[in-house]
């Protein structure tokens, strides 16, 4: 290569034109030259948040932050979005995070509905929601280290001796008592275990246990056959609902209850008319004066049957013969 006025500045410029695009990179002016739109999102609180902040989504880097201002009482961040996936909707939130206690903040945007909700566009504003910034999380964390420290200063030793005090005197003044009552204690298990009293006995009788368990037997043997019986009954009314068998057909057929609702209207009739005292029946129920030829005849019965024990049989028959008649 010849080594020529044009050569050496074609590579100053080269030079010039690659030492521009860094100084732009670093300064953050290169972001000017990238397409991208920018939208817009208020806060109560901007928690230092900067100029030149990342914009991510779903923890990727998309864009970053354009401008921050004050209006309307809000910290209005204006965020350019160069990224070509993301899919930024109008119901996207968006919320101010920090990478760690020393971290940097950034914009967090969440994705929005996949359906409904319309494709941000330039100048597009973004709902937002707050999160508790560091200084908050602080304020609280020194709190909580607070009332740690307060617990564990009535843990002192003063505080021990004032609290375990008048649990440590009565232990002293009752000691006698304690001890015995302790005694007592071990003289029951013992007894317990040497199967001695009604407890004891109880628990250590191996007859007894056979018989509990002939009991559980048994019980559990009666509880078989009560659901034997309660499926048996189960089968009898389906059996019945099904309109087999004989009370099943009782139920079930019409003809017979017909002919049963029939029978129940001629038997209310023929009492009708007993009461009112037609037909033979009737006449004999409702008649006062038959009433009283019978009540007449028994009474002549037994006039006829007086001093009859000692005739003889022929005698007896003219007797009666002759009463009655």
């Amino acid at each position: 290569m010849k080594n020529t006025l044009e050569t050496r500045l074609g590579i100053f410029f080269a030079f010039a034109l690659i030492a521009g695009v860094i100084i732009l990179e670093l300064i953050g002016a290169a972001d000017f030259f990238r397409k991208g739109y920018r939208v817009q999102a208020s806060f109560r609180n901007a928690q230092d948040l900067r100029k030149g902040d990342a914009v991510k989504m779903a923890g990727v880097a998309i864009g970053q932050v354009d401008a921050i201002d004050l209006t309307n009482g809000f910290a209005r961040v204006s965020m350019k979005i160069t990224s070509r996936s993301a899919e930024i909707k109008t119901d996207s939130r968006a919320s101010i995070k920090f990478t760690g206690l020393m971290g940097q903040n950034y914009v967090d945007l969440q994705f929005g509905s996949p359906t409904n909700a319309i494709p941000a566009m330039e100048g597009s504003s973004l709902p937002t929601y707050e999160q508790p910034d560091l200084s908050t999380l602080m304020v609280k964390l020194d709190g909580v280290a607070s009332g740690v420290e307060g617990l564990t200063k009535s843990f002192s030793t003063e505080n021990l001796s004032g609290l375990l005090g008048p649990l440590t005197d009565f232990m002293k003044n009752n000691s006698e008592r304690l001890t015995g009552i302790i005694g007592n204690f071990r003289t029951v298990s013992d007894n317990l275990a040497q199967g001695k009293g009604t407890l004891g006995k109880l628990i250590n009788d191996d007859a007894l246990h056979s018989s509990a368990l002939a009991a559980v037997a048994r019980l559990d043997t009666t509880l078989g056959d009560a659901q034997k019986l309660v499926t048996q009954a189960q089968s009898t009314v389906a059996t019945i609902n099904e309109g087999r068998g004989t009370l099943g057909l009782l139920m079930k057929d019409e003809a017979l209850y017909r002919e049963s609702t029939t029978a129940m209207t001629n038997l209310k009739e023929i009492m009708q008319k007993i009461n009112s005292g037609q037909g033979s029946v009737g006449k004999l129920v409702n008649d006062e004066s038959f009433f009283k030829n019978i009540k007449l005849t028994l009474q002549k019965v037994e006039k006829a049957t007086e001093g009859i024990e000692d005739q003889g049989p022929l005698s007896v028959l003219g007797i009666a013969v002759n009463k009655l008649f």
